[in-house]
């Protein structure tokens, strides 16, 4: 007999150690491929380009004066959006409206809303801006009428912005005459 001599009841130990071998291997790839992605994702999020939340600022508030036996008017305001991810305004309060419809868009186009004077959200591009104004977007608003009271040019108007993901923002619209 040529060959190493086996006792009775031993096996050899080469196909055990392949066996572990492979399975060693064949765990090291989803573990590399995981730790590659995660490293990918880490570096993403660090330098920003992972985006984040959207961040709205709103200013420049203004509500037209309403006309003489009229109740409805309009109301502007400049939205900033400092995140890095789009919103929408979907409505808009304040305790001296009786009502607000959301968005109006009068400037034909179609922005904002589907279709010229519809309501429907605002979108608020992440990084960007919308300025809304009389030719364009904005809320149509009803002024609650008191016995004899009615506002005047200069009043302070306070208002509610509220957006699909970001939180509501107070903000102040100064009430102006048409035209100016």
């Amino acid at each position: 007999m040529t060959g190493p001599v086996r006792r009775e009841g031993t096996r050899d130990r080469r196909p055990a150690r392949r066996r572990l071998r492979e399975s060693y291997l064949a765990a090291a790839v989803p573990v590399i491929a995981c730790l590659a992605v995660l490293c990918g994702l880490t570096a993403w999020t660090a330098t920003g380009a992972a985006g984040t939340p959207p961040r709205i600022a709103v200013d420049d508030g203004r509500v037209l004066l309403p006309s003489a036996g009229e109740e409805d008017t309009s109301a502007f305001f400049r939205i900033t959006n400092l995140g890095g991810a789009e919103d929408e305004l979907v409505a808009v309060t304040s305790p001296a409206v009786e009502r607000a419809v959301p968005v109006r868009d009068r400037s034909g186009t179609g922005t904002g809303a589907a279709a010229p004077d519809t309501a429907g959200p605002v979108r608020v591009p992440a990084g960007g801006a919308v300025d809304m104004s009389p030719l364009g977007t904005g809320p149509t608003v009803r002024v609650k009428v008191k016995a004899g009271e009615r506002w005047q040019a200069g009043q302070v108007v306070p208002f509610v912005l509220h957006f699909r993901h970001g939180k509501p923002v107070g903000t102040l619209a100064i009430a102006i005459r048409p035209g100016s």
